[in-house]
């Protein structure tokens, strides 16, 4: 904390336009005054304290945006804070804040955004390996895949073969069968021709033959 003095008279309308110009930040409702004594002055500006509770005092120094105090006690609009000096001084309760301010939670942000970056680069690592493998396994089916089909195809294709050359075989039996049903029947048909012809000669020898036996008889 910067204790510098200044002429009330003439800061007097720099610390009214300071004033008007901060940002409002209002303390959490559930925060008592006997909680934690702990607070920063607003990032929003460069504040002006005085010696006492209200306007009227004089200004004995300033307490620069995000500057680390602590809560002695409050009266009205004011509250008292005692700075790193260790010099008791009064501020616009308005002006305190009780989180960090930028400067000093910026580090902890910064930490904090490390390791989140550090497990988001893990994540991305695990995934890009689970990806890597589960691509690899698609991969290695898709190569079993087309192999299997293109063992299909041969197959189908030596089928259709036998299922020709089968059919040529059943062309040349059916072909072979007629043949040899035709020789059968040439063959009985010769037979019964024999057959014929020597019941015809045959009675006509024996005649023959007869008659010859008379004539010498």
């Amino acid at each position: 904390m910067s204790l510098s003095r200044h002429a009330p008279s003439s800061l007097a309308p720099l610390h009214h336009l300071a004033l008007g110009a901060c940002l409002l930040v209002s303390v959490s409702a559930h925060a008592q005054d006997d909680a934690s004594t702990t607070r920063w002055v607003s990032d929003s500006l460069n504040t002006y304290v005085r010696s006492g509770p209200t306007d009227g005092y004089r200004i004995v120094g300033t307490l620069t945006s995000g500057q680390k105090v602590t809560l002695l006690r409050s009266d009205g609009n004011y509250s008292q804070v005692r700075g790193e000096n260790g010099s008791a001084v009064w501020i616009p309760s308005r002006d305190l804040q009780d989180v960090p301010g930028q400067a000093e939670r910026l580090p902890q942000l910064q930490q904090q955004v490390s390791e989140l970056s550090a497990e988001l680069d893990g994540i991305n690592t695990t995934w890009e390996t689970r990806v890597q493998g589960m691509q690899e396994t698609l991969d290695s089916r898709k190569t079993l895949i087309d192999e299997l089909q293109t063992a299909r195809s041969a197959l189908d294709s030596e089928l259709s073969q036998a299922n020709s050359e089968l059919r040529e075989l059943q062309a040349q039996l059916g072909e072979e069968n007629q043949q040899v049903l035709m020789r059968y029947m040439a063959y009985g048909g010769g037979i019964a021709g024999a057959g014929l012809i020597a019941g015809l000669i045959l009675p006509t020898l024996l005649r023959v033959k007869r008659k010859r036996n008379d004539q010498w008889v």
